[in-house]
């Protein structure tokens, strides 16, 4: 059995040598029981706890992160038209 169905039709309508399926017969291991399959289980994602992102340490960081260059940029923008004009 691959990929969900039984090959041994597909092997046999194909139309391969003497030779392999001399080879299946040698290598054949046996029909698999298929009540021993187990059914296929709906995955269900875990569960996470709801809070609220606006107040965890990450955000603050991520709005840091943001913040800080800007009011970098501004205030070199701010010194370089400040001293330009003088």
């Amino acid at each position: 059995m691959l990929a969900g169905k039984d090959a041994t039709n597909d092997f046999e309508d194909i139309g391969h040598s003497t030779s392999a399926v001399a080879m299946m017969d040698e290598f054949y291991v046996g029909d698999i029981d298929t009540s021993t399959i187990p059914s296929k289980v709906k995955y269900t994602p875990p569960k996470q706890p709801h809070y609220n992102q606006d107040k965890t340490p990450e955000f603050i960081i991520r709005i840091l992160q943001f913040l800080v260059p800007l009011f970098i940029l501004g205030l070199a923008v701010g010194i370089r038209f400040y001293t330009k004009s003088t």
